[in-house]
């Protein structure tokens, strides 16, 4: 709708534009213009730019970082055991890469009898948010199982792999 009333504005304005004549315009040689249409009604907002933002937007093409986690929010640890094909298609560096994004601390490590051991330690949503991607995995990977278990042990600092057990 707008578009229309702007087009039709644009329209009259240049047909008043155009010189009245009401003689020969070979014989006549006074000219005049009308500047504006008479019948020109349009909104307010119509006559005037749009406002800008009053603070500019920034934008970063560096990830956030992930701000410490809150004393006054729980920790929760888990050991989780994945099973099927996860070995020989970087499930373990797949893992350091997603843990380390949501802010976990703790390791990740191949086991002898075929599947992928890892510790989660942090934030309670978070936690559970890698156990959900531990169920996907990496592209090439097809989980077939996840072994969750509480636990108590120490995750350490930041998030690592361990040599295979």
């Amino acid at each position: 709708m707008a578009l229309r009333i702007a087009a039709q504005t644009v329209t009259t304005t240049l047909k008043s534009l155009i010189p009245i004549n009401h003689h020969h315009p070979i014989r006549n040689h006074h000219h005049h213009y009308h500047l504006l249409p008479l019948n020109l009604h349009l909104p307010i907002h119509h006559l005037h730019p749009p406002r800008l933002r009053s603070h500019p937007i920034t934008m970063s093409s560096q990830p956030s970082p992930v701000p410490p986690p809150d004393s006054s929010t729980p920790i929760k640890t888990v050991n989780v055991v994945i099973k099927g094909r996860v070995q020989g298609v970087f499930y373990r560096d797949w893992t350091v890469e997603n843990a380390t994004e949501l802010g976990l601390k703790g390791w990740v490590r191949n086991r002898r009898d075929g599947s992928v051991e890892a510790l989660f330690s942090g934030e309670a949503d978070k936690v559970g948010e890698m156990q959900e991607r531990c169920r996907r995995g990496p592209p090439s990977a097809m989980v077939t199982g996840l072994n969750v278990t509480p636990s108590t042990d120490d995750p350490g600092t930041g998030f690592k792999r361990t040599p295979t057990v």
